[in-house]
């Protein structure tokens, strides 16, 4: 048997699934592309996690794309981040070419350009369905992880969620937290005391400056009502395919803070929301990070700990996390170890540095008798990955040099028209782009402030009358005392006695 029969036998036998699977593409030996030997990853196992990686212009997002295509043909929602601003076209079917023709006929594969339903979803001012929570929703807890608040801080914290829900006040937006921030340590400071302990205005002052550095974010544009709910995200068609919400974070990638919060308030809202469903035939929702780096480089050590017991518990939930990013050192190592199926597309070594990185990163692959995983990782071409995915039993498959598969959809993004008549087709727009004010924290502290300042006038009040009265007494009292009796002045004035005394002297005589 020769070297490619062997390597076919080697990687068929090791991508054979008895449910259903995903085809990637075929692999590759001695950089030709053996046909037929498609690499498969079990629909089963694509709850356990994945990484997409390799440098810019290696085929990142084609591969991301032709993942959510194939789920989403499966009748598995998929939920995308697009930083870039490139996956919209999704919605509509490829236009075919050549090379793509070319490619195919070398994987071994019919190709097949279609289109896919889609759902564009928004955190800011761009259009989409608006994706908002409440402060409630998050919790203490998680708030001040996000917040990245001390222990004390977080005692705070804890204190005001509980007065709020002692005192049924709804915690909406940011608006509301900060006005109970100020109100604990002003006016309702004796209240507090009284009930709480005393809150130092040092530590809510300290706390006020991270929300508002997360305020500056665009964070007032998330917080409040109407508050998403994540049973829209498993919606699928009337003929079984899963929808591909995409949200929209082209005009966030300046604002990682609001970036992170968002996903790990969603996680954290899966998780919730979700029944356990343990190893089922497929995942119930499949979740792509693009530029994974935002979320893990800005994020404080409880954050990044709160990510990966997350990403740890929601395997369960039947949830699937794919991290794409450039290199597989920009994901922590306790989230790394947690994935199951990796795609890493080339890597550059222009420098020392990166040199390191690359075995570092073939480090992450199982040993093969077929490649040098650290030199293939700077030969692979545009549209090539090395592949690792897990069999039915979760084990590694056979490590694969792939040519990867086209995507059936467009590789480009949606006209304007385009874009607005997929808007004017969503049931989802009208369900969450209206915006909710009611009668929350702010508005009832408010009343409440002003109740308070309106008994303490008229107290202030009455007690200025009394005073008056008082002095109006007093005045009297003293005219009274100063302005004699008649008589009594008569009797006691100067001519009035000399003229006794003359009568007296009179009579003596």
């Amino acid at each position: 048997m020769s070297k490619q029969d062997q390597f076919f036998k080697h990687i068929t036998e090791g991508n054979t699934c008895k449910g259903d699977f995903i085809t990637l593409g075929s692999a590759m030996l001695d950089g030709q592309t053996v046909k037929g030997a498609f690499v498969n990853v079990p629909l089963k196992t694509m709850n356990r996690h994945g990484l997409i990686a390799g440098a810019t212009g290696t085929g990142k997002t084609k591969t991301l794309q032709v993942l959510a295509e194939n789920l989403s043909d499966k009748g598995v929602p998929v939920l995308l981040m697009d930083i870039k601003g490139d996956l919209s076209g999704l919605a509509q079917p490829s236009p075919g070419h050549v090379k793509i023709d070319e490619r195919h006929a070398k994987i071994g594969l019919d190709f097949e350009a279609k289109g896919f339903p889609v759902e564009i979803m928004s955190l800011s001012e761009q259009d989409g369905v608006r994706l908002r929570a409440t402060i409630s929703e998050f919790g203490p807890v998680l708030l001040s992880r996000i917040l990245d608040l001390t222990d004390t801080q977080s005692g705070i914290v804890a204190v005001i969620f509980k007065y709020c829900d002692d005192n049924k006040l709804p915690l909406l937006d940011l608006k509301d937290f900060k006005k109970i921030l100020q109100y604990c340590t002003n006016e309702g400071k004796d209240e507090f005391k009284e009930e709480y302990g005393r809150i130092s205005s040092a530590s809510t002052g300290a706390i006020l400056r991270k929300v508002i550095e997360i305020e500056q974010q665009g964070g007032d544009l998330f917080f409040g009502e109407k508050s998403f709910e994540v049973e829209d995200l498993l919606r699928t068609t009337r003929d079984s395919r899963g929808y591909i919400n995409i949200i929209r974070l082209t005009d966030i990638q300046d604002r990682p803070k609001l970036f992170s919060t968002f996903m790990l308030s969603l996680l954290a809202e899966i998780y919730e929301t979700l029944p356990e469903q343990g190893d089922s035939g497929q995942p119930e929702l499949v979740l792509f990070i693009d530029e994974a780096h935002l979320i893990f480089n800005e994020a404080s050590k409880a954050l990044l700990n709160q990510i990966e017991s997350i990403v740890k518990l929601i395997r369960s939930k039947g949830v699937g996390l794919y991290f794409v990013t450039q290199n597989p050192t920009d994901v922590p190592e306790g989230v790394l170890s947690q994935l199951g199926l990796k795609i890493q597309h080339a890597l550059r070594a222009f420098t020392a540095k990166d040199r390191k990185a690359i075995k570092l990163a073939a480090q992450n692959y199982p040993d093969t008798d077929y490649y040098d995983t650290a030199e293939i990782l700077t030969a692979l071409g545009t549209g090539e990955a090395l592949v690792s995915a897990l069999d039915e039993k979760g084990r590694p498959t056979p490590l694969a040099s792939t040519m990867m598969r086209a995507p059936m959809s467009r590789m480009d993004v949606l006209t304007n028209n385009e874009l607005q008549n997929l808007l004017d087709d969503s049931k989802l727009v009208l369900k969450y782009n209206e915006t909710i004010d009611r009668e929350s924290a702010y508005e009832l502290l408010n009343k409440k402030i002003d109740k308070a300042e309106a008994l303490q006038a008229q107290e202030d009040a009455k007690a200025e009358k009394e005073k008056a009265s008082k002095q109006t007494k007093t005045t009297s009292t003293r005219r009274r005392s100063t302005a004699q009796n008649p008589i009594i002045k008569v009797l006691t004035s100067a001519t009035f006695i000399r003229s006794v005394f003359g009568i007296l002297k009179r009579v003596m005589k």
